[in-house]
């Protein structure tokens, strides 16, 4: 099922299952977006501290996970 599908259905879902998958779904949005901006912001000249700022974590954190 693709994300938006998930998203659409299981946010307004009672069913436990529907809205677990929207969670997940949210999460492969979330690190999607999160590698495209970091490399954008890489290639623009944005240091590691900069992008860590940005994101709200350590610039350690951020260099580990999208060296």
């Amino acid at each position: 099922m693709a994300i938006g599908t998930d998203l659409t259905t299981g946010v307004d879902s009672n069913d436990p299952a529907e809205g677990l998958r929207a969670v997940a779904s949210l999460r492969v949005l979330a690190d999607r977006l999160e590698r495209l901006h970091v490399e954008r912001a890489r290639s623009l000249g944005w240091s590691w501290q900069d992008i860590a700022t940005a994101l709200g974590v350590s610039k350690q954190a951020v260099h580990k996970k999208h060296r």
